[in-house]
């Protein structure tokens, strides 16, 4: 069997369709039990969010805050539906954050991305994510057992001990960070010991330069990449295509404006935001803080869900200029007082020994420029120059603020 299940090859207007129906139903259920969802959502009915234009409406929920709700109404900031002792697992992530694990099968949604890498029922998968308080190694394990394959519980580190259990396991499937694969398998070579079961990998966590995934594969080992977070699991995956992660099941993922909960066309690259409800929380437009875009068309393994291009940064920009913090947000200010710019990007550098500031305008009309500074000077409380770029001419970089300062 090529997919994992029907899902994956429908129609997109019927995934759609199912999204928001599915949405719609689980907001209206989440709602009445999480005060923190009841909050985001003053003003609008769960029946009324019909599309992607009715979802963009919506606040977005940055990591920032999720963190200063969680201190404020422990444990899980007022977005858990359902009792802390209802829970299955209790998790920590740096920051800290706090993330409960729900009793549904495959919670994260792990299954399909260890599908897609070639684990299969009755196959064992060595799991070399992190158990200690982290989600990482229950989001992989979920995953496995769902698939009906046993795993061993690796971990992070202690390289020759966890070599003695591929040995003696024979796994046929690693899951973990790239860099440590190669770890084990360059470890294994200088103890004499036989690693060659392991015939493909989920990575994550890390990055998979086509070098490292070229070495991977002279060694035997087929290596697929997953796109994950502690709070919201397996977003995207690496099909065999090769072409793009592809956005998991049951998400809806928007790609928008850094600063701003405003999507960006199709291509161009802005942060990642994904909502998922579920039964135990509910997270609706969580900001990811990481840059993305969109590809166009369908993948060539005939999986027709949404394609990202992988991770390409952070979405976070703010800098310090002047003694002073300049944020996405305010350029997104200045972007909303003058309508006319289609595109800005302000451009941090140095000049007389000194910070400067110019801001960049795409922009099809005249502009007055005398009104946009003032307006940079009013939002930002520093003075910087603005200059006219033509219409599609700034990078397409998901960069709103670019710190061009040399480094010390």
């Amino acid at each position: 069997m090529t997919h994992y299940d029907r899902l994956e090859t429908r129609a997109p207007k019927t995934r759609e369709a199912a999204l928001f129906r599915d949405l719609a139903a689980a907001l209206a259920i989440a709602k009445s039990r999480a005060p923190a969802l009841r909050r985001q959502l003053r003003g609008f009915e769960a029946r009324d969010i019909r599309n992607r234009a009715d979802l963009a409406a919506l606040p977005v929920l940055r990591k920032s805050d999720l963190k200063a709700q969680q201190e404020d109404a422990p444990p899980f900031g007022g977005f858990s539906t359902n009792r802390m002792a209802q829970m299955k697992r209790l998790l920590v992530s740096p920051g800290p954050i706090f993330e409960p694990e729900g009793h549904a099968g495959d919670y994260w949604g792990a299954a399909r991305a260890l599908y897609a890498a070639g684990l299969r029922r009755g196959q064992v998968m060595h799991n070399c994510f992190s158990y200690h308080l982290t989600p990482g190694g229950h989001i992989m394990e979920s995953g496995a057992h769902a698939l009906g394959c046993a795993v061993i519980p690796g971990g992070t580190g202690n390289a020759d001990q966890q070599i003695e259990a591929i040995a003696h396991f024979r796994p046929e499937v690693y899951c973990g960070t790239p860099d440590f694969l190669k770890i084990l398998l360059d470890r294994a070579g200088e103890l004499g010991r036989d690693a060659s079961s392991i015939k493909n990998a989920l990575v994550s966590g890390a990055a998979l330069p086509a070098s490292l995934r070229g070495q991977l594969l002279a060694r035997g080992v087929n290596v697929s990449q997953a796109y994950a977070s502690a709070d919201l699991g397996i977003m995207a995956y690496e099909s065999p295509a090769r072409e793009g992660l592809i956005v998991n099941e049951g998400l809806i993922l928007e790609i928008v404006r850094p600063g701003t909960g405003d999507p960006v066309p199709d291509g161009e690259i802005g942060e990642i935001v994904v909502s998922r409800i579920t039964s135990d929380y509910a997270l609706l437009r969580f900001a990811t803080g990481d840059l993305s875009a969109i590809l166009p068309g369908m993948s060539a393994c005939r999986r027709s869900n949404q394609r990202i291009t992988g991770w390409m940064g952070r979405a976070d920009q703010s800098a310090k200029v002047r003694g002073l913090f300049v944020h996405p947000a305010q350029i997104a200010e200045i972007a909303r007082r003058h309508p006319q710019c289609l595109r800005l990007r302000l451009a941090i550098g140095r000049a007389d020994e000194q910070d400067s500031m110019v801001l960049h305008a795409e922009a099809a009309v005249d502009c007055d420029l005398a009104a946009i500074r003032a307006t940079l000077a009013n939002v930002t409380k520093l003075r910087g120059d603005v200059v006219l770029a033509a219409p599609g001419s700034l990078p397409n970089d998901g960069k709103v603020i670019a710190d061009e300062r040399p480094l010390p």
